[in-house]
Parts: C-alpha cells; sequence; structure tokens
C-alpha cells in the first residue's frame, strides 16, 4: 500500500449547560452550519447532524489528524464563540463540557444518520435509543 488509509466513523452527542434549552429554532440552523463549518476546517466529513434543544448528535467520518477530544473541543468552541459574539451577542449559549463518542460500522451509517437527521421525531414520539441518548454526567468540565 503507497498510501495510508483509514475508513473510521463516529456518532457524537453533547448537550448544552444544565441542559437548558439553549438550541432554539430560531438559532437551530446556524448552530449546525457552525459545526458543519468546523468540522470541514478540521477535515473531518460530516455526515449527519441533529438535535433538540438540549443536545447535539454528529455523525462523521473521522480524520486520523486529530483525537477525538480535540476535535469536540474544536466544535464545541467554535461554535459557541460564534453563537455568542455574531449570532446572539450578550446572550448565554455553552456546552457542557462532556461529551460521548460512539464507533459505527460502515454497514451502520445511514441507520444511524436517520436517526440523528430526525432527533425531533424521535423525542416527540419517544423512539429514542437509549444508548446514544446518553443523560451525559453534569461534570461542567471546562473545555467547551
Amino acid at each position: 500500500m503507497r498510501a495510508n488509509f483509514t475508513q473510521l466513523y463516529l456518532h457524537y452527542v453533547w448537550a448544552t449547560w444544565d441542559r437548558l434549552p439553549l438550541i432554539t429554532p430560531d438559532i437551530q440552523k446556524l448552530v449546525y452550519a457552525a459545526i458543519i463549518k468546523e468540522c470541514e476546517q478540521l477535515k473531518c466529513t460530516v455526515i449527519a447532524v441533529g438535535g433538540i434543544e438540549d443536545h447535539v448528535h454528529l455523525l462523521t467520518g473521522f480524520p486520523v489528524t486529530i483525537s477525538i477530544s480535540d476535535l469536540i473541543k474544536q466544535i464545541k468552541g467554535s461554535s459557541s464563540h460564534f453563537i455568542n459574539h455574531e449570532i446572539k451577542p450578550g446572550g448565554f449559549f455553552k456546552w457542557q463540557g462532556s461529551y460521548a463518542a460512539f464507533t459505527v460500522s460502515h454497514d451502520a451509517i445511514d441507520n444511524i444518520a436517520h436517526y440523528i437527521r430526525n432527533q425531533a421525531v424521535h423525542h416527540q414520539q419517544k423512539s429514542t435509543i437509549a444508548t446514544w441518548e446518553l443523560t451525559l454526567p453534569d461534570t461542567n468540565v471546562k473545555g467547551d
């Protein structure tokens, strides 16, 4: 093999500070766009992004040039900075310090992407998958 080859997929979940409903309908698309933009900057391929007012799910092809924790730190930091300084200056938007990350097999990508894109429906119908809807520990660790 002449070049490195990886095929790595990760599903991430993280919440707003204290699970407050901070991702309001008026900013939801902007929050997702900021997440996608930062992923692209980090050479991370976004497959799906979705969530509800208090948390986000993200499915990506994962680059080997950055650690999971650094990737999440960059995504959360840049998106909260964007919201606090450009979308709602003087407002309050903050992510919780913790996150969850799951490996994803290539065969499961479509199902997980569908689940992520339809978060609002799953939460309304109470058809969420418990493993992926973790109640993240309230560590309030700095690093968002």
